[in-house]
């Protein structure tokens, strides 16, 4: 009895072994050297005096000596080389054989008589790891069917969106100024930048965080924290998260991720000031509310969420690299419901100066509203703007058990790199073709069913022409398609711009009314003016929506949305 129950741990990775090399033709399986009595011994073991159990005499002496000779961790990896076939997964596999392995499992050998040696302890370690790594083998391949059903079966949609921009912080309101061609851009009122050459911006003149932060930290916060959490808020109030559905949802499995490009730049600045009288005078939150991933934390604080969290900062991008991570957590059923996207609040003297010594903002003071003109021959640079904007995305199932109002499904999407420049793009627009291409397969989306695109463009000489050239490369055939640049009425919300703009692309195929591009009164002659929607909105039946957003460093990224279509049955 004893004998066998130490010799069927020994035999049962072989017989997994040779079911599995059965079942193809002409191949030669060798047996371990467990099996094959040694001849050489090392010299340690030549002097040791191995004690063998009278039950091992017949067939178990050699099984011994090849234990102490040869040692179990070559047995180990010689037998694991091997994946066991069908017949093995539906047995009773190699858990409870290795039952009888245990820290004194070799005492059966008689080393109990004897200290225990630096290799015997090794040998036990060896077997203890082969248990763990065999009981491992059928739970794997588990995990990977189950995971390849969920990331096919999980669809997601946006359920709510928020948004706090300088055309209004109701999405409805500011969908509405978009659709009537109201610029948001104005003269600089927070601070004198009579000395700058640059005097204009998309400023935000009338917020008020009440009633959605608290006071205390009204105070405290960095105005990039204070959109977010209100854009954040308004989200959920839109998608109809009330007190009641969060007693009934799954915190652990609702997440946030909304990024920022710069952080809280005002608190830092701040913070700098005060220390040039002395360390004492600083704020002891300058360094948290500084970070881009607090605002993050402090919502997920405020709503109890303990899903994922944290943010991404990739300059202009940053919003798309959040809802696509995002959304990703949602697909591997890591979350069901994600509150994502940017904020950035910039419009600060040192912020404001950074670009302009970077020679990147136009300098049209003379009229405001007519500055940020995309794709237009007299454009200079771009024009800065603030504010945050935030999409609910929520699992397809999920939404559908608590009757949530559905705006769009979220496709799917990608991200790539320029590897060119720290700010210009690529002179053949390579990243951008590249993340068009990967979002169309990925998302599974045929270019033409692409009929509506909300750019980057940015208003920049270089930049403008290289992403139209670059998107009419990758899906122009479609003589459907329209484009448009929500930054001709806000400016550029840094890291905040492609969750707004994400805002507008959803409120576009629930109205089915894209909003004009303002200010292109003079196309540049490498743009096809029949695809750019011209200074008045226009009607159109949003089949996919693609919506891109590109920053420094040559960061990429595309995402997909759409009208969304139940299922049938549904």
């Amino acid at each position: 009895m004893m004998a066998s129950s130490v010799a069927s741990p020994l035999c049962t990775w072989l017989v997994a072994a040779c079911m599995s090399a059965s079942c193809e033709k002409d191949h030669f399986l060798k047996l371990p050297s467990i099996f094959r009595c040694s001849r050489r011994l090392s010299r340690s073991a030549r002097r040791r005096k191995v004690v063998v159990p009278q039950f091992l005499n017949a067939g178990g002496a050699g099984l011994v000596s090849s234990f102490c000779a040869s040692g179990i961790q070559n047995w180990l990896n010689s037998c694991l080389t091997f994946e066991p076939c069908e017949e093995y997964y539906n047995s009773e596999g190699l858990a409870s054989s290795l039952s009888c392995f245990s820290e004194n499992a070799f005492s059966l050998f008689g080393h109990k008589a004897e200290p225990v040696t630096r290799r015997q302890r090794r040998m036990n370690r060896a077997a203890i790891s082969g248990k763990a790594m065999a009981v491992a083998v059928k739970p794997q391949k588990d995990t990977i069917a189950k995971k390849k059903s969920l990331t096919e079966k999980r669809r997601i949609v946006v359920t709510g969106v928020g948004v706090v921009s300088s055309l209004g912080h109701d999405a409805d309101i500011f969908y509405s100024n978009l659709l009537e061609g109201v610029s948001g851009i104005s003269q600089i009122e927070t601070f004198d930048c009579s000395e700058f050459p640059t005097r204009i911006a998309g400023e935000i003149k009338d917020f008020s965080a009440d009633g959605w932060v608290a006071p205390k930290l009204c105070k405290r916060a960095d105005k990039f924290m204070l959109y977010m959490l209100t854009a954040g808020k308004k989200a959920l109030a839109d998608g109809g998260i009330t007190e009641d559905v969060m007693e009934e949802i799954d915190k652990a499995k609702c997440g946030v991720l909304i990024g920022s490009a710069l952080g809280g730049m005002k608190v830092f600045n701040d913070a700098i000031e005060a220390l040039r009288v002395s360390y004492k005078k600083m704020n002891p939150f300058c360094v948290p509310f500084a970070t881009t991933n607090m605002g993050s934390a402090m919502l997920a604080m405020d709503l109890g969420w303990m899903g994922p969290n944290y943010s991404i900062s990739t300059a202009c991008a940053t919003s798309n690299f959040c809802m696509l991570n995002a959304a990703n957590h949602i697909i591997r059923g890591e979350a069901d419901i994600m509150l994502c996207g940017g904020s950035d609040s910039a419009i600060i003297p040192i912020g404001l100066g950074g670009f302009v010594a970077c020679r990147a903002l136009s300098q049209k003071n003379g009229d405001p509203t007519r500055a940020s003109r995309p794709w237009d021959v007299d454009r200079d640079g771009f024009v800065m703007g603030e504010g945050a904007g935030v999409l609910l995305l929520e699992e397809l199932e999920h939404a559908k058990r608590r009757d949530a109002k559905i705006y769009a499904e979220f496709l799917g999407g990608s991200f790539t790199c320029d590897a060119y420049h720290m700010i210009e793009p690529h002179p053949e627009g390579a990243g951008i073709v590249l993340c068009i291409e990967k979002a169309l397969a990925q998302s599974g989306v045929a270019r033409e069913d692409i009929n509506y695109i909300n750019a980057h463009a940015t208003s920049t000489p270089a930049g403008d022409l290289k992403e139209f050239e670059a998107i009419m490369r990758c899906i122009g055939q479609n003589p459907e398609l329209k484009m448009n640049s929500t930054k001709s009425m806000v400016g550029h919300l840094l890291g905040a711009a492609g969750a707004v703009e994400a805002v507008a692309t959803v409120k576009a195929i629930q109205t089915g009314w894209i909003h004009p591009n303002i200010n292109l009164e003079n196309p540049d002659k490498g743009v096809d003016t029949s695809v750019l929607v011209g200074p008045k909105k226009e009607q159109l039946e949003i089949k996919v929506a693609l919506s891109n957003s590109f920053g420094f460093g040559g960061h990429n990224s595309s995402i997909l949305f759409a009208p969304y279509k139940p299922d049938e049955g549904d």
